[in-house]
This record gives C-alpha cells, structure tokens and sequence, in this order.
C-alpha cells in the first residue's frame, strides 16, 4: 500500500483526484506535491476530459497543517498549487463535504466548479490565527461571491454553510444524495464548456463596487478590529481585490501576509491555538483511562445558572432532570431557558424543532429523589458553604453508585464539600461561567481525592458540550477567580487615592480587555458574593450593595445606567469614594497614570498567576491563558496573561511590582517562581 496521500480513479472520461489523509486532510507537503502532480498528468492525459477533486474521510480539506507551523517551507506553496488547478486546460470540479476551511476553501475556489453536500461549510478562519488566506483566498472569494460575503468570511472568521455559498455563487450546485456519483455527473456535463470559468478572471462582483461597504462593515463589527490587526488586514485585502488588477491583488495580499506573519499577534495566536489543545492533556492520568458512562444529568437549581448549565446537556442531546425547592421557581427557571432557545431559532441558529426536542429532554421536578436516576448531578445554588455541604450529604443518600457529584461553586473548597460524603472520589468541581449556555470556558476542579476516571469523564463530556475545559486544583477562586481578586483590590485602592472608575476601565479596554474591573461588576452584580449585611460596611463595594447599587440589574452600581444600559458616572458613588477618603484620612488625591493603573492591576494578576504555578492549582502557564483567553475576555492576540508577561518580561513585571510595592501594601507578597523567572530570564511559556 503506498503511503502517497493522493491517489486517482478514473470514471470514463473523468479522472477523479482523491486524498486521503486523515483526520482532516490537511494540506501537507505531500499533499501539495500529489496534487501538482495529478492535475499535470491528467492535463497530459487524451482520455481524460474532466476532473474532480474529492476527500476521502469526513472532510474536504480543512487546512493547513499545523505541524508544518515555524518550520522551513517544503514545495511546491500552496499558491503555486491553486495557479496550478487555475490553469488547467480541462474543467475541475470541487466535491464538498464536511468543512472547506482556509487553504482548502482556496483550492475549491482555484476549481473552475464547486458542488457541495447541503451540509457541508466554507470558511477562513486564518484570522484566528492572527493571519489572512494567504492562496489567493481575499482576491478570489470576492470576485466570486462578492465583497460583502468575502469580508463576512475572512475577517470574521465564520464559516458559511453551503446553501449560503449557493446564494452567493461560491458554490454552483448543491448535492442531495451521493456526492461522488453526481459530482463525477456535473463533471460530465461541463466537460466541453469553454471558456473555463477562472476564479482569478472575474470582474463582474468586483467592479464599481461602493467603498461604504468597506466602512460600513467596520463600523458593524467595531469590536473585531479593537487592537486587533489581522481583522484590518483581512479588510484591507479583499478591498484591494475591487481596486486592483488580480497579479495586484495577489501581491498585495502576500505583502500583507507576511507582515502579519512576522507580527507578534499571529505569534500569541498561534501560541494559543496549541495552548488550548494542550488544555485537554490532564497531567498524571494514563491515556488508557475509560470514563464513565453518562445517560443523564441532573442540576440542582433552575435559576441563572442551573438553567445555562441545563441547556448545554440538552443542546447535546443528553437528557437532564432539573430540580428546585418551589414551583414557582421551577416554572420561572424553565420558562427563560424556552425563551433563550427560542431566541436562539429566531436568529436561524436552531429549529423549532430542535427547541421541541431539547425542552423534551428535560425533566422538571421538585422531588429530590428524582436524582437518583443520574450518572452526572451538578449542584448550581448559590456560594454558601453550608448549603452546599447540607445538598451533598443528601446526594450521598440518593446517588447511585458512581454518579458524578459536582459543584458549581465559583471560590470554595471542594476538598470540603467532597468530605460532606463518603465518596470524595466521586466529588468533582465543575465551574462554568456566566451565562452558561453561552460562555465556552469550563473550570474542572480536580479535588485532593478525585478519581482519575472522573476528571476523564469531565473533560470529555466538556467537549460534547463543546467546552472548553482546563483542570484547576482546589484553592480560593481556583484559576480565574483566583487572579481576579488582586485586580479587583488594587482598583478599589486607586479609586481612594485619585482614580475614577471611567479611567481606571479605560486603561482596561485599551489594552485589549471587552470591559475595565468595575464595568465588570456591574455586568455581573456588585452583589455577587456579598455579605448581605447592610449594617456591615468594610469597603465601597459593601457601601453600594447597602444601598442596593447591584449593578446593571438595578440601574446602579459603580456607575448610573438608563434604560438601554449605557453608563454614566455617578455622583452617589463619588460620594460614597469620598466618604472612604474620609474615614481612611485620605486629604489629597493625586494624578494616576496609565502606566501605574497597568502595573497596580494588571501586573499583581501576573503574580497572582506565577503563585498558582507553584502550588501546582494550575498543570501548566498555558492553561491560565486559556482561563483568562475563554472566560474573562483577555485579548487572544496577546497570547493570555502569562504570555504576555513573557513578552514583556518577567523582570519589567518584578520591577513595576517593586515600584508599586509601598501603595499595595501588606496584602501583597512576591510569587517566588515570578522572582526566579526574573532573576533567571527565564520565561513561563514554553514557547514564550
């Protein structure tokens, strides 16, 4: 058997250009080189008269190949490969299933006919990796499909399903039944049909084409192109393809791959994309761990979070069975997840069936007993300690054998709730993030006795509800919550020395962040984790909640809000900073810079991250970036936290922490892993 992952097969006078090389035929070097080769010999071949390229397996291409990333480049470049099918004499045909993404959307769009399975999808998704389609895609799928469409794929991201390619033109026919059949049929057809349609030679989509759609389309996606450069890229060069000769437009685009190769984005990118697939590798399990069979969930209560953490399961075809104390509750809870699928149907994201299907699956009971039918019970009620461990030890009297018992809890000990049963080893902690059935970030708290085969269990169950999860040990906030505090207790100790809440946010969301800490707590509830103590006023956060300033729920919280949510400084709040100064005998404020807000929030995160690594309650600095990346927004082009204080330098860290030290106080103290990575030079990432 050859090891060649191109192969051909002949059907009378149709030469069919296989490959096989799975998992998703990425275009390697063999891949490129079989390719070349066959489309020359069945050029050269008289019997001969049509071509079609088809993928074996479960995909058309879907890519690059990742393991080829920083290493020299092997001929023939993949643009040489798409000119090469351009170019030929006969007729080629792209046959479609599975997903069309980046060079192999390119090489569909280098065939002179696209015909595709109604399920499959077309897309570039380079941008992800801080990159633009670097074969010719930014000047083909414009001319081919439009401008609008070109940009909607390429500086998003996003793919597009193949009735929409159809739409547009990309794909000319879709395939209802075997596609190889009808593909080598379509292939018949055109095959004396002359002139070929070149992707390259079309000027009719690209022609008097209105600049606004450019301008418009930034102004709609504003947040993609926030620090970001790949996205500006990606929109400079399908702009060029209406303003430029196609050799123009090609050279252009590579000029602009390069630079954004060479750029320290696609770096952080590509650093994360092997980051996030090192998440899923848990440290000191053997591979040949089986999990644990899970035919139904339960989730202990129906509000925000028990309903999100409901609909994952449900949205992946496991039935839950949800459980509340009251009725009412239980009806309210139920109701708003109908309402989020039914949103969901309205954008054509789901059918009204799917929603059918998925609210059938679940069971709404008030009978705790009802658990007992589960493999998997997630308890999602508030963060008391004591309720949580009273819920647990009814578990332990209900749960079968081997059920999973997880905690949503966002701070406390697992190690403690898991010793409120006898089977710590069952006991697991499965932190999702607000809102649940939206948020792709999962926290699996691996607690001091946690069996092996229930952290499997949990990170695969995690991707079939297409989490991402990263494994965390058991301490104060875990991973992400953990470096939270510091950021959040250094902002609140700016806003008493001269700093507002507007301009400590600012520096937040200039650097890349979706949102500055108090915008944050707004979002999420100034109440959150609070003592509900009105009497008991320790801090401005304690002093807001008093008077009932919860954030954006109530209109109030670090700033006012109107009725659309947009925010506006708040006098009671000032006055609230003041009384504080007050009583801290704080008579003078002072000017605060940028630079100090960086290194007062931002750089006791990186510390607070360097501490985690060396108690070992994260596997590894990549993960931290995941957390940080998937579950509080920090932007990918920086790589995460940890990353990005390689690029900065863990001594620029330990300095500007040193210069901040006296105004910290005595709450701060120096990771000893951070001091040696600075006095070493020495960097936390492996590829930092």
């Amino acid at each position: 058997m050859s090891d060649d992952p191109i192969t051909r097969e002949d059907h009378s006078d149709v030469r069919i250009i296989w490959s096989d090389n799975p998992p998703v035929n990425a275009i390697s070097a063999p891949v490129r080189q079989g390719l070349v080769r066959e489309i020359e010999e069945a050029n050269a071949d008289d019997g001969v008269k049509a071509i079609v390229i088809a993928c074996k397996g479960r995909t058309f291409f879907a890519g690059a190949d990742i393991s080829e990333f920083g290493k020299p480049p092997v001929m023939p470049w993949l643009p040489d490969v798409v000119d090469k099918i351009e170019a030929s004499e006969k007729p080629v045909v792209a046959a479609i299933h599975g997903t069309a993404l980046g060079g192999g959307c390119e090489i569909a769009l280098g065939c002179h006919y696209r015909v595709a399975l109604p399920s499959a999808k077309l897309g570039f998704p380079e941008v992800n990796l801080g990159l633009l389609p670097g074969a010719g895609g930014t000047q083909r799928a414009p001319r081919v499909a439009g401008p609008e469409l070109a940009l909607q794929m390429a500086v998003t991201g996003k793919p597009i399903s193949a009735h929409q390619a159809a739409d547009a033109g990309l794909v000319d026919k879709i395939i209802e039944g075997d596609l190889i059949e009808q593909a080598v049929a379509y292939a018949h057809d055109v095959a004396d049909t002359r002139p070929l349609p070149r992707s390259s030679e079309r000027q009719d989509r690209v022609e008097n084409v209105d600049p606004s759609v450019f301008e418009e389309f930034k102004k709609n996606n504003a947040k993609l192109f926030r620090g970001d450069v790949a996205p500006q890229a990606n929109l400079e060069t399908v702009k060029a393809a209406t303003e430029k000769p196609f050799a123009e437009g090609i050279s252009f685009e590579r000029q602009k791959f390069m630079e954004l190769m060479s750029g320290p984005q696609a770096r952080a990118r590509q650093y994360f994309f092997f980051a996030e697939r090192k998440a899923a590798k848990i440290e000191g399990v053997d591979d040949s761990v089986e999990p644990r069979k899970i035919e139904r969930v339960g989730v202990i209560g129906a509000g925000t979070m028990g309903g999100g953490i409901s609909m994952n399961f449900l949205s992946a075809g496991i039935p839950v069975t949800i459980v509340e104390m009251n009725q009412e509750a239980l009806d309210r809870g139920t109701g708003v997840m109908r309402k989020n699928y039914e949103a969901t149907a309205a954008k054509g994201k789901m059918s009204a069936e799917q929603v059918e299907q998925a609210m059938r699956a679940l069971h709404p009971t008030l009978d705790f007993e009802e658990l007992s039918k589960c493999d998997l019970i997630i308890e999602a009620v508030y963060e008391n300690m004591d309720v949580k461990k009273e819920i647990f030890g009814r578990l332990d009297g209900i749960a079968k054998e081997g059920a999973i018992l997880a905690s949503n809890t966002s701070y406390l000990d697992i190690n403690e709730i898991a010793a409120a049963t006898g089977r710590p080893q069952d006991v697991v902690g499965l932190h999702f993030f607000s809102p649940a059935n939206i948020m792709k970030l999962l926290e699996v708290v691996r607690g001091d006795k946690t069996a092996d085969d229930v952290l499997v269990t949990a990170m695969q169950l995690a991707k079939k509800i297409k989490k991402v999860a990263v494994i965390a040990g058991v301490c104060y906030g875990f991973i992400g919550n953990r470096m939270l505090i510091p950021r959040q207790l250094e902002a609140e100790k700016l806003l008493l020395e001269g700093a507002t809440p507007s301009q400590v946010d600012k520096v937040h969301v200039d650097f890349g962040m979706p949102m500055g800490p108090f915008q944050m707590a707004d979002l999420a509830g100034v109440d959150i984790g609070w003592h509900r103590d009105p009497e008991r006023i320790e801090s401005i956060r304690d002093a807001l909640c008093a008077k009932e300033r919860w954030g954006q729920k109530k209109q109030a919280g670090f700033y006012d809000y109107d009725d659309k949510r947009r925010p506006s400084p708040s006098d009671v709040t000032a006055a609230i900073i003041q009384d504080f100064r007050d009583q801290e005998g704080i008579t003078e404020t002072r000017e605060i810079s940028d630079e100090e807000i960086v290194q007062r929030t931002i750089y006791p995160m990186i510390n607070e991250g360097a501490k985690i690594l060396e108690e070992g309650k994260a596997q590894r600095a990549s993960d931290i970036d995941v957390v940080w990346i998937y579950g509080y927004g920090w932007p990918v082009y920086k790589g995460g936290p940890m990353y990005w204080a390689d690029q900065e330098g863990p001594q620029t860290i330990v300095d500007g922490l040193k210069k901040q030290q006296d105004r910290m106080g005595k709450e701060f103290s120096f990771s000893q892993l951070l001091l040696d990575k600075a006095e070493k030079g020495e960097k936390f990432t492996a590829k930092g």
